[in-house]
């Protein structure tokens, strides 16, 4: 068995190698592990109108409505694509069997989307669930 487990959300992914030799239990090894800073600043933190500046005190003056248009939903989308672009460099790379994924689910259906053919058709098993801070001990129990 020659498995590759990932786990991601917006600041976190985690990849783990499942390995099994006959008649030996299941062995899990992180492989790789990074986060993105992006995942945790809030946009207040980034985006910021000074302090609450943003509006007028004084009356009868038209005053802007904080609106972010969609930021939110445009980094998580970009963030997705970039997990999925280390995701077929790493299945790519590592020629595995088959692997699992476990993303958040408000991103688990995008990173599907921007994976290639090749990468997709090995994904044996999807958790739309965010399982970063699981131990090594109980993700395989996830999977199987």
């Amino acid at each position: 068995m020659n498995k590759i487990i990932i786990t991601a959300d917006l600041g976190h992914f985690k990849a783990y190698r499942v390995t099994k030799a006959p008649e030996e239990s299941a062995r899990v090894q992180l492989i790789e592990s990074f986060d993105s800073l992006d995942g945790h600043w809030k946009f207040s933190e980034r985006l910021s109108d000074k302090a609450g500046r943003f509006g007028k005190p004084w009356a009868g003056t038209a005053t802007g409505s904080g609106e972010d248009h969609n930021i939110e939903t445009e980094n998580s989308k970009r963030i997705a694509k970039l997990i999925s672009r280390d995701i077929n460099e790493l299945v790519g790379r590592n020629g595995c069997d088959g692997w699992y994924l476990a993303a958040a689910g408000k991103i688990n259906n995008q990173i599907l989307e921007n994976l290639t053919p090749a990468v997709r058709e090995k994904l044996e098993k999807n958790i739309a669930a965010d399982l970063t801070r699981t131990g090594k001990s109980e993700l395989l129990g996830h999977f199987h």
